[in-house]
């Protein structure tokens, strides 16, 4: 009954290897309906909550910081169906009221144990649980890029202009890695990329994204091999 959460540099490959990992070892994905859960026990039924994560925070303007605005970030919609009639409710969502429901879902999800948990603070949250490993991929940055580069041609295939590749995966790579930093310095006053927060830095660079997977697997064993041991009576 393990956790395993990924820090990731945008385009490390992180995401996929994620994936692997919770395919190998037959693991869930954290996802939104592990908030929409949170969302429910708070008391907040039958919303649809709009995951705040490193993956849609955006860094905050000068006069932002400056005046340290709250302002609503999301919406969230609830419908109810009555006969003949269907009726919709917005709600707004404060910052603080978003980030604690992630902050609970991540709990909830670590407390029920085998998932993976990408990105949404995890490593902070959990930085002292038990049966918890704590793993970061990075990746030089011309590898992210080349990576980054091939999602952009994809998406160019299903209808996006093609404007300077390079130029738009750098940027894509800049503003997602500053984001994540600024979410993490922000809410937990933590380093980002501070290996002592992990027990593992990959580097994708030198690694394939299945070897990195591999190597997260075999840790996750022998983490769940030693916490067997020790809840065995001496």
């Amino acid at each position: 009954m393990a956790t395993i959460t990924i820090s990731r540099q945008f385009g490390s490959g992180g995401d996929e290897i994620a994936r692997m990992v919770a395919d190998m070892l037959n693991y869930r994905m954290f996802d939104k309906w592990m908030i929409l859960n949170a969302a429910r026990e708070s008391g907040l039924s039958e919303q649809e909550i709009i995951d705040y994560s490193e993956d849609n925070y955006r860094v905050r303007g000068f006069l932002e910081r400056l005046f340290a605005r709250t302002a609503p970030i999301s919406i969230t919609y609830g419908v109810i169906e009555e006969p003949y009639s269907v009726h919709l409710l917005e709600q707004e969502l404060s910052e603080e009221t978003a980030l604690r429901l992630v902050q609970k879902a991540v709990q909830s999800a670590h407390a029920q144990g085998n998932v993976v948990i990408v990105g949404r603070g995890g490593q902070v949250i959990l930085q002292n649980e038990p049966n918890t490993l704590h793993v970061r991929i990075e990746a030089p940055l011309e590898d992210r890029i080349l990576r980054v580069k091939q999602q952009i041609r994809e998406q160019n295939h299903r209808g996006y202009a093609d404007i300077q590749p390079r130029r738009q995966a750098q940027n894509l790579i800049e503003e997602r890695d500053a984001a994540s930093a600024d979410y993490i310095k922000r809410f937990y006053e933590a380093n980002w990329a501070d290996p002592m927060l992990y027990h593992m830095v990959l580097n994708t660079g030198k690694l394939s994204l299945e070897q990195a997977a591999n190597l997260i697997v075999q840790a996750v064993k022998e983490l769940e091999s030693r916490s067997q041991q020790a809840a065995q009576p001496a």
